[in-house]
């Protein structure tokens, strides 16, 4: 396999998905075109289909990366059993805004959404058999949260958030 092929190769995909970002900033995604893309680029357009198949294909593959990005970030930390685990978090996502607003602009069918849970402590809490559903109702109420505090610019502290996330936890 030709190295200097797979950097370029590379290259063109980090060049075409940092354009798809920028343009999801301002557009609806069923609105972005590959003519836009290649014209942010300077890429060709066959450059583009070597890489993907269409708009929602790059959407899919981008969403991945953001999402193993993500997961990455928080591996090996167990963030929901000290609050410092949810200001981790809130910290992480105002640093990172525009990564955490096209990550939900990429989750068009709200079936890819941040996935963070602390099951052992559920379990606990949870003896009468319905933990799924607690999980699921926390899951998107945590999302719900993540959005419109970016929704808002992120104008309340990563420590009020922290706070706000554990008052919601316990007040159950």
């Amino acid at each position: 396999m030709n190295i200097k092929n797979n950097k370029r190769r590379k290259k063109s995909q980090e060049k075409i998905e940092k354009a798809f970002i920028e343009l999801l900033q301002t557009h609806d995604i069923k609105k972005i075109t590959v003519s836009d893309i290649i014209k942010n680029t300077g890429l060709n357009r066959s450059t583009f289909y070597a890489n993907y198949i269409d708009i929602f294909d790059l959407a899919d593959k981008t969403r991945e990366k953001l999402e193993n990005d993500f997961s990455n970030l928080f591996a090996d930390y167990d963030y929901f059993n000290e609050r410092t685990g949810a200001l981790k978090m809130f910290t992480h996502i105002k640093e990172n805004q525009i990564f955490y607003q096209t990550y939900f602009k990429l989750c068009y069918d709200d079936k890819h959404l941040i996935s963070i849970y602390d099951t052992m402590r559920a379990e606990k809490e949870h003896i009468d058999g319905n933990i799924k559903y607690h999980i699921e109702f926390f899951r998107n109420g945590l999302n719900a949260i993540i959005k419109l505090w970016l929704a808002g610019g992120c104008q309340e502290s990563p420590e009020e958030m922290a706070e706000v996330l554990n008052q919601e936890y316990r007040g159950r």
